[in-house]
């Protein structure tokens, strides 16, 4: 990321723990048990350390959505580990389609950062009237 100039994108898994009362209650203690926080805050540190923007994004719909033509449905999935999109029969291992879709949704993310920072950077190179 440091030699590529890019932003790492993470999934914001906030609101997991509050999506988690459809399952079971096993289910429900393990994604409680699992320290999404700590990693994110670990990440976090050595990406500052190094001078590149971490972007959290919204994971919603990321595995259901195809990469190619954006057609999202809970069919695409086919199984956990296999992508197939019903619209323009993309296929692919599940978990890559939805690193590109997170990938797509960091860099519109840091994008729109950029952009905001270099218009406040303007603003205050701005004269004042």
């Amino acid at each position: 990321a440091v030699q590529s100039r890019k932003a790492l994108a993470l999934e914001d898994l906030r609101c997991l723990r509050d999506r988690a009362d459809t399952v079971s209650r096993e289910m429900r203690w393990l994604l409680g048990n699992w320290a999404f926080l700590q990693l994110r805050q670990f990440i976090a540190y050595k990406a500052e350390a190094a001078g590149v923007p971490v972007v959290l994004v919204d994971p919603r719909n990321s595995s259901r959505t195809c990469s190619v033509c954006g057609h999202c449905a809970k069919a695409n999935r086919k199984s956990q580990s296999r992508f197939h999109c019903q619209q323009c029969g993309f296929e692919a291992n599940a978990d890559f389609n939805a690193a590109v879709n997170l990938k797509a949704r960091g860099e519109c993310s840091d994008a729109l950062l950029c952009r905001s920072e270099a218009h406040a950077s303007n603003q205050a190179q701005a004269p004042a009237l």
